[in-house]
């Protein structure tokens, strides 16, 4: 696989069965909780219609045809402020390590500035240790609690980020 040829780009219909692949894969992969995430989310099979709103972008990174990663940009659920939710940013361990992660965080904080959105929040678990990390060197801070209504209830890390 060539360096060269990895692109990010908004995710299209026919990469819905792909990220979700994708997705699914990384709880295995790290042997995380299935419910109480992304793993069971009635959207996680339809990532392209589920990111239609107004206000919201979900990114891939794709080889060709062939889907390695994702992550998006979201009004934050039931919550009521100019908050966005930086969501479901998940990658195949053909990617992992390898900086796209940091170019996906990039991508979708300036889509959210973009948007207007004032802060950026996003959940995860603690397992998920190089993720918090990376979260962290850009500029995202720790939360006591959540916000808004993910319905990911074993996600015990919450953190945010002023725009």
């Amino acid at each position: 696989m060539s360096e060269e040829a990895i692109v990010i780009r908004e995710i299209r219909a026919e990469d819905n069965l792909q990220m979700e692949a994708v997705i699914k894969s990384c709880f295995i992969d790290f042997k995380l909780p299935l419910t109480g995430t992304a793993y069971e989310d009635a959207e996680t099979p339809f990532m392209y219609e589920a990111y239609k709103d107004e206000k919201a972008v979900y990114f891939v990174v794709a080889n060709g045809t062939q889907v390695l990663g994702g992550g998006g940009i979201k009004q934050l659920k039931d919550y009521d402020g100019n908050v966005c939710e930086l969501q479901k940013m998940y990658f195949s361990s053909l990617v992992r390590g390898k900086g796209y992660g940091k170019k996906l965080i990039e991508k979708c904080i300036e889509a959210a500035k973009g948007f207007g959105y004032k802060t950026c929040y996003l959940e995860t678990i603690p397992e998920l240790k190089a993720a918090i990390h990376i979260y962290e060197t850009y500029g995202f801070t720790h939360r006591n609690e959540p916000l808004g209504n993910t319905g990911h209830y074993s996600c015990g890390v919450w953190m945010e980020k002023e725009l």
